[in-house]
């Protein structure tokens, strides 16, 4: 076999992996959907309330998680919460009270795509809030946080962590990709440029604000696919749900069509089809 060959057939091989891997991926991913669907149906059933915070560093895959979490259940029970930056009025409010708004009711999952941990992190390292704020959130954030899972609410707490190379690789994808620069936010090149500002503002957030009823769980993500079959298999593992019975509804049979029924001419306006 020449040299030539010798390449393609190398090409070949780890492109099979690849898709074996693809196929392996979403063959789990498929089975922890499934299983969210019983949690989904068990939180209605109960009232359980639960929140999940995800946080970490730009472009870590926050999104894709909580994409993959979501896509396959009811909006209604899984809320995703997304704050933008704080109004004037709301920098005027006591810190925590634009997230608690924002709390589950009886049988919902709220899903906070990074929260009141802004203080710890962006809001210090950029200087939008004073040292002196910064300290105090973290002094008192244990202490709100058992208050909360005292009350029943089931909390769970996740950092995404990505390295350096990885992180600057997908920054770059990007800026190339007219799919993902919305993806790209000022901020975003703040925190590649200011790396080790935030890596010390995170490492003092993670030690000061981990206790045993609201712990933090690192999730490596650099290998995206990876981090969210375990991710997501840790939060169902970490939930005490049970599988509610489906009864299944009897459709019954379909009117018939009504002998005087008319269809309606006044809507004409057809969408165009483009195939």
């Amino acid at each position: 076999m020449n040299k030539h060959d010798k390449t393609l057939q190398d090409e070949s091989a780890i492109e099979q992996k690849k898709k074996t891997d693809k196929k392996r991926y979403e063959k789990q991913m498929k089975k922890l959907q499934i299983e969210l669907a019983h949690l989904q149906a068990w939180v209605k059933k109960s009232g359980a309330r639960v929140v999940i915070v995800f946080e970490g560093r730009d472009a870590a895959g926050k999104g894709g998680m909580i994409k993959r979490i979501t896509e396959r259940v009811s909006p209604r029970v899984f809320r995703v919460i997304a704050l933008p930056s704080p109004s004037d009025r709301e920098k005027s409010q006591v810190f925590l009270q634009r997230y608690l708004q924002h709390f589950p009711a009886a049988g919902e999952i709220v899903i906070f795509d990074r929260s009141w941990y802004n203080r710890a992190g962006v809001e210090r390292v950029m200087g939008f809030c004073s040292e002196k704020k910064a300290r105090r959130f973290l002094e008192v954030t244990p202490r709100f946080e058992a208050a909360l899972v005292e009350s029943g609410i089931i909390l769970l707490k996740y950092f995404l962590t990505v390295s350096e190379d990885e992180q600057e690789r997908r920054f770059r994808r990007r800026i190339d990709d007219p799919l993902r620069q919305w993806k790209l936010s000022p901020m975003d090149i703040t925190s590649y440029q200011r790396w080790w500002e935030y890596s010390r503002a995170y490492d003092e957030m993670l030690a000061m604000t981990d206790s045993s009823r609201a712990p933090w769980w690192i999730v490596p993500s650099d290998d995206k696919e990876r981090a969210r079959i375990n991710c997501i298999s840790h939060i169902l593992s970490s939930i005490p749900y049970e599988r509610v019975k489906f009864d299944a509804p009897n459709l019954g049979k379909r009117q018939k069509r009504p002998d005087d029924y008319v269809a309606s001419e006044a809507t004409a306006n057809v969408v165009p089809d483009v195939l």
